[in-house]
């Protein structure tokens, strides 16, 4: 099985999320921390969106800050788009398209250029759910984002 299908079969089974944000030397924007919540998957046809929601506490702070985003997961023989609908479902950004490098890795087909900023990803299946990695680079970000999704009751 392509690491394409596992991951379609796998994401409407997610349902909750870990990250950590590091920022490196050359980060003016300095938002390292850890956070922590819930996907609430809607699944389509063609598509799976993630309603994500939760808190994040950055690094040296004794308070947590709310976040909520909607990724959209479409599916594609040759593979999947992600999509961040932070304008709506229908003025979606397109983040990128994740291409199988193994059985069980996908990575970013090209970077996403935004701007001046490159982003680029990693997404590997580790039983029970996935591991997401992101690289944004830029004049003034040097971002790693890695997020930990995994299924409910596990």
């Amino acid at each position: 099985m392509t690491a394409i299908i596992r991951l379609t079969r796998l994401l409407p089974s997610i349902h909750r999320l870990s990250f950590t944000s590091r920022s490196g030397h050359a980060s003016e924007v300095v938002w390292s921390g850890q956070g922590a919540g819930v996907v609430t998957p809607e699944t389509h046809t063609d598509r799976v969106r993630f309603i994500e929601q939760g808190h994040f506490l950055p690094q040296g702070q004794s308070r947590e800050v709310a976040f909520r985003n909607v990724y959209r997961w479409d599916f594609h023989p040759e593979h999947i788009a992600l999509y961040h609908e932070r304008r709506g479902p229908d003025a979606a950004v397109w983040l990128f398209d994740l291409v199988a490098e193994s059985a069980t890795t996908l990575i970013s087909k090209s970077p996403h250029l935004c701007g001046a900023d490159t982003y680029q990803a990693r997404l590997d299946l580790e039983p029970p759910g996935f591991r997401l990695e992101w690289h944004i680079t830029g004049p003034r970000k040097d971002e790693r984002l890695v997020y930990h999704y995994r299924q409910s009751g596990d």
